[in-house]
């Protein structure tokens, strides 16, 4: 009988230990799982991180898309810039110069009563299908019977232009009247070449057919500077 006894309480205490057995089977399964779910939690967020960085994929087959090339977004915008930077350079990058060729050149008498010396106005106008800067003194020289007579600067400040396509912009060549009553220098043509030019420009003489014989003390011909004269002289 005492043998019974006690085997009850071993009995008692071995489905104790089973039970606490089942219980801590139980709670490491309910504590696995919520790792689990811990776990694949964090692989979700981690491929939500995939999928922030899929949309941004997605962003670039986009841009893509938009990109015959296929560049990702910052090959895109650093073509975009490149591209802007190309068209702001040809919109304000510097104007060149107007050259002989694409200027059209004329000259006319606009000599007014009253004044003390005669007066022939060349024009340049813009002919070149594109804006041109022009400035300074162009090179002038009358041919005559005695030679070649370069014209003088008349010293006065020369502003600077730019003429667009179809524009034109004038100055003036001064010389005194022949009042000697000789025949005085004959004037048989009219050289140009625009401000830093070397190509000239063969006019014929509008003006006056003769000059009075000077004592060599300089030219007696005067050139203003580009701009000098208005439309019409």
């Amino acid at each position: 009988m005492r043998v019974h006894k006690l085997a009850f309480p071993a009995l008692a205490v071995a489905a104790g230990l089973l039970l606490t057995a089942c219980q801590s089977d139980d709670d490491g399964t309910g504590k696995g799982a919520p790792t689990s779910a811990s776990s694949a939690s964090s692989a979700s967020s981690t491929g939500g991180g995939s999928g922030s960085g899929g949309a941004g994929s997605g962003g670039s087959d986009q841009g893509g898309g938009k990109d015959s090339a296929g560049k990702s977004p910052a090959g895109k915008s650093s073509g975009g810039q490149g591209a802007a930077a190309g068209t702001g350079s040809k919109e304000s990058g510097k104007v060149g110069k107007c050259r002989t060729d694409e200027l059209e050149i004329t000259a006319k008498d606009r000599t007014i009563d009253g004044d003390t010396d005669a007066t022939v106005v060349v024009e340049m106008k813009n002919r070149g299908g594109h804006s041109c800067a022009i400035s300074g003194y162009a090179g002038v020289d009358l041919k005559t019977n005695a030679g070649s007579l370069s014209a003088k600067r008349t010293g006065e400040q020369a502003p600077s232009a730019i003429l667009k396509d179809g524009q034109s912009t004038f100055f003036g060549i001064s010389y005194p009247f022949n009042t000697s009553g000789g025949s005085g220098v004959r004037i048989t043509g009219l050289l140009v070449t625009p401000p830093s030019e070397t190509k000239t420009v063969s006019l014929s003489w509008p003006g006056a057919a003769t000059l009075p014989v000077t004592d060599g003390s300089g030219s007696p011909v005067k050139v203003g500077p580009i701009g000098s004269a208005g439309q019409g002289g």
